[in-house]
């Protein structure tokens, strides 16, 4: 274990460690991970500790862009309690993780771009401390999976994916995921770059795609949008249909197919 020390402005030496059982987890799965912490010096009443589910986003502002963090989950894990000087404890804790969770890993690699992880945050002598930020690798459901690997099929390149600030339709995320690829294959006669974002639910999830028009001598690019839904309990080969129907909806406006 490696103890973080909080609250060092205060004198108070409590140090803290957040160790996850499980960092690999899909959305509506449960996160499991115990804090262990050890007391300072002199003893200290707690008041309190919460896990912070936590997303590096992306904001817009004018010509302008930055990083910020989001937190998009936040759940105590202990209540009050006294801790002596020196002694050490521990907490388990078990989160569900929200349907909307973005992906940050495929197939156990990291997804590129994507920054996601666990703060623990120590409530102690009336102020707030947060601990480093610990990284969540959350893979996709089944059916993400499907259609990621459909678009890989199809001669999509993966280019990068991030996460923006807003909300979108049907979203309850301050923030949304967008999965960039490079068009392969037969679309490349139609599409320069191809933006996937998923709203996943319990029990289906819409599927987001979002290209831009390959632009021509004497054309402009152009943006074109498709949304459709996947039930989970569909037959495998649906989503596949959905996806080739979204994509020639998407090369027919405006005459591009």
């Amino acid at each position: 274990m490696v103890f973080r020390k909080l609250m060092a402005a205060f004198g108070a030496g409590v140090e803290v460690d957040t160790v996850l059982t499980n960092t690999g987890v899909r959305p509506g799965e449960v996160l499991r991970g115990v804090v262990h912490f050890r007391g300072g010096n002199s003893d200290y009443k707690v008041e309190g500790i919460h896990i912070d589910l936590t997303a590096v986003v992306e904001v817009e502002s004018g010509d302008n862009e930055y990083k910020t963090s989001y937190s998009f989950l936040r759940q105590q894990v202990a209540g009050t309690f006294q801790l002596a000087a020196g002694a050490q404890h521990q907490h388990s804790f078990e989160i569900a993780i929200p349907w909307e969770t973005p992906i940050s890993a495929i197939a156990g690699h990291p997804l590129h771009g994507m920054r996601l992880g666990v703060q623990t945050e120590l409530a102690l002598a009336g102020a707030l401390d947060k601990g480093d930020l610990d990284p969540l690798f959350v893979s996709p459901l089944p059916a993400q999976e499907h259609v990621i690997g459909a678009l890989d099929r199809l001669g999509f390149r993966f280019k990068k994916a991030d996460l923006e600030r807003g909300t979108l339709y049907g979203s309850t995320m301050p923030f949304f995921q967008e999965i960039e690829y490079y068009a392969g294959g037969q679309w490349r006669r139609h599409f320069n770059e191809l933006e996937l974002t998923f709203i996943a639910g319990p029990r289906q999830m819409d599927v987001i795609l979002e290209a831009d028009k390959r632009g021509g001598f004497l054309t402009s690019s152009h943006d074109a949008y498709n949304r459709f839904t996947v039930r989970y309990d569909d037959a495998p080969g649906s989503a596949d249909a959905a996806l080739q129907h979204g994509l020639e909806q998407m090369a027919r406006h405006r005459g591009w197919f």
